[in-house]
């Protein structure tokens, strides 16, 4: 029998606008590589993600809107017919399981390679900035990271639009929703964080113009989904891809409270610190985006079953999404009800192998 009195709000139902989740455990977006180089979902990934229905909200891995998005090996895409053809058999089987997906945005930015554009050109950027630090893996191994061409004035109405068509795609696939990813340092982060937006024209300077980037690809998106069927993830306190601005609490305050008109499906945060943290100030919390944030917010990094609990009960968070012990426990929301061990965190290497090991071969509890 499943007990859930020691875990009693993370594992009640929520209302999520329309969509009724089973219990309030997400499956965080996770780049797992098993999309070839075609970037096509295949029956592998929707054998992936049916095993771990059991969560109440599962987002898909950051998905690219364009050729021009692309810049990680093996990603999916869904910019094409045939890869949104193919996006059907995934959501098939989560929705076989009863499961709810949401299908992740994305667009790498500065984080890319030449190697992944078409024609050799540059990655694109708000400003011609590159990434300090470690490398990129390519399919030519890891190169060096290069600066970035930054996008002209003229053309940011294309990669929105962009943004709008592979919503759109995602709706014509089945998805219950989208997530738009404007965080861990890709394009819409960016934009966001006077880090690595110097711009002069409208899209850049104030904070008003770094937010407009994001407002106009919501809005856009909001003329495909009802509000409720989208969300937004953020990272205030995140170093990954060499990011953290001296102003990142302004920044992401005021962010925040633009996108509270809007009445989204939710406000996804890495709060937790275990990706990295910019170390510029204190960490900001779910407490203090509560305060300027009305709708659902979800927590993320570094969450376990307890703190993920207490983050409920307390009222700072309405989700919490988990990463890793995803990975590794495809009954992960079986195991929290039961308080059963985990399965061990498998050796990283095996994470991004492009095949089923490390992939859909951890197994389920058994006594």
């Amino acid at each position: 029998m499943t007990s859930k009195t020691n875990v009693p709000h993370l594992l009640s139902s929520f209302e999520l606008k329309d969509l009724s989740l089973d219990n309030r455990v997400v499956m965080a977006p996770l780049t797992r590589s098993r999309a070839g180089k075609e970037r096509m979902p295949n029956a592998l990934m929707a054998e992936y993600y049916a095993q771990r229905s059991g969560a109440g909200l599962i987002i898909t891995e950051g998905t690219t809107i364009s050729p021009q998005a692309n810049g990680w090996l093996h990603s999916p895409g869904i910019y094409t017919n045939e890869q949104t053809e193919a996006w059907k058999q995934v959501v098939d089987a989560v929705h076989a399981q009863g499961g709810v997906i949401f299908l992740q945005l994305w667009h790498t930015g500065r984080a890319s390679h030449s190697s992944f554009q078409e024609n050799n050109q540059l990655p694109v950027a708000p400003s011609a900035i590159k990434i300090e630090g470690e490398g990129v893996h390519t399919a030519k191994g890891k190169q060096p990271r290069e600066t970035p061409r930054a996008l002209k004035t003229e053309e940011i109405p294309q990669v929105v639009e962009d943004y709008r068509q592979a919503a759109a795609n995602a709706k014509q696939a089945g998805f219950d929703g989208v997530e738009i990813h404007s965080a861990n340092g890709y394009l819409i982060d960016e934009f966001l964080q006077s880090k690595t937006n110097h711009r002069t024209d409208k899209y850049g300077g104030s904070v008003e113009n770094r937010y407009r980037f994001l407002k106009e690809i919501v809005e856009a998106i909001l003329t495909v989904w009802d509000a409720g069927r989208v969300g937004v993830r953020l990272s205030p306190n995140g170093s990954f891809n060499d990011m953290g601005s001296p102003d990142y609490r302004e920044t992401f305050t005021y962010v925040a409270k633009q996108l509270n008109s809007y009445q989204l499906g939710y406000l996804h945060l890495l709060d937790g610190l275990a990706f990295g943290f910019h170390e510029l100030g204190e960490p900001m919390t779910l407490a203090e985006f509560r305060k300027v944030y009305d709708g659902v917010l979800m927590g993320n990094c570094g969450y376990d079953r307890a703190d993920a609990e207490k983050a409920i009960a307390a009222g700072d968070a309405d989700l919490i999404a988990f990463g890793r012990s995803f990975i590794s426990n495809p009954d992960l929301v079986a195991r929290f009800a039961h308080n059963w061990e985990l399965n061990p965190d498998p050796d990283q290497s095996i994470w991004y192998s492009f095949e089923a090991e490390g992939y859909t071969d951890f197994p389920t509890y058994t006594n």
